[in-house]
């Protein structure tokens, strides 16, 4: 007997996005009839979850109650009514450390509140991104180990990528036993709390809804998409994905500029 899914999880840059960052209209379709049918739609990123909004809004989460995890799986929303399914943030007492360590690599530094992103330093064309990609303005600020007084979900750093990847490693001697760090982008280098990944959050998820991973469909394209398209019943891998991602998916769908989701959907979900 085939297994039936009623999660369908997915990353969003590279994945429920086209190369414009729009979801088009034979994938929202696709996701509308699943939603009809009662089944769940989570939508898993990196992204703030401010950045995360607009895509839930225009896939009507909240009417069909679906689930927004941000932060790589920091944060995770109930959107329909707005509650915090889950939340965890980087111990307080690291802000300085991790900031001034970045400097000194030559990297830029930011981090987030609810509506805005703070630059702790001049910023390049990789912070420019973040902030185009999310739909949140930022603000640089000179002083941003007093200005980030809040707990937070997660640092992000930026730079080339040949930066990034030896930053990786540096960051995870000086800070691994305390923060879990990895890229999401060759030039996004992620520090998250420790064992926070979209793998371990979405097994709380999935705890929530009373169902388990037999059920999940998870769907994306970049490094921090592994661990979920690992532990899913179903993980799908986009054309365009990472070598690597390809290489742990039990499926590989269409790119996200040929409608690779609305792919998936059809033939796992609408059958």
């Amino acid at each position: 007997m085939e297994t039936s899914y009623n999660v369908i999880v997915l990353d969003l840059d590279g994945t429920l996005t086209n190369s414009k960052k729009v979801i088009t209209p034979k994938t929202k379709d696709a996701l509308m009839k699943v939603q009809c049918m009662g089944k769940k739609v989570v939508l898993a990123s990196g992204r703030p979850t401010g950045g995360v909004v607009a895509l839930a809004d225009e896939l009507r989460l909240d009417i069909f109650g679906g689930y927004v995890l941000s932060f790589n799986g920091g944060h995770i929303i109930n959107y329909a009514d707005g509650s915090i399914v889950y939340d965890r943030t980087v111990p307080k007492d690291l802000t300085t450390p991790v900031y001034n360590e970045a400097k000194s690599l030559g990297l830029q530094v930011v981090t987030y509140n609810d509506s805005e992103i703070i630059l702790g330093t001049k910023g390049d064309r990789y912070t420019d991104l973040e902030s185009m990609v999310n739909h949140m303005p930022m603000r640089k600020v000179d002083n941003f180990t007093e200005v980030v007084d809040f707990p937070v979900n997660k640092f992000l750093l930026t730079g080339e990528p040949e930066q990034i990847a030896a930053a990786q490693e540096h960051m995870r001697e000086k800070f691994g036993d305390r923060l879990n760090i990895f890229r999401s982008e060759p030039y996004f280098l992620e520090m998250m709390p420790q064992s926070i990944d979209k793998a371990y959050s979405l097994g709380i998820l999935l705890d929530y809804l009373k169902t388990d991973r037999t059920h999940m469909i998870c769907c994306g394209d970049g490094y921090n998409d592994r661990s979920m398209i690992q532990m899913a019943g179903l993980g799908v891998a986009m054309a365009n994905a990472q070598e690597e991602v390809k290489e742990v998916a039990d499926y590989v769908t269409a790119s996200n500029d040929e409608d690779g989701i609305a792919q998936v959907v059809g033939k796992f979900m609408l059958v």
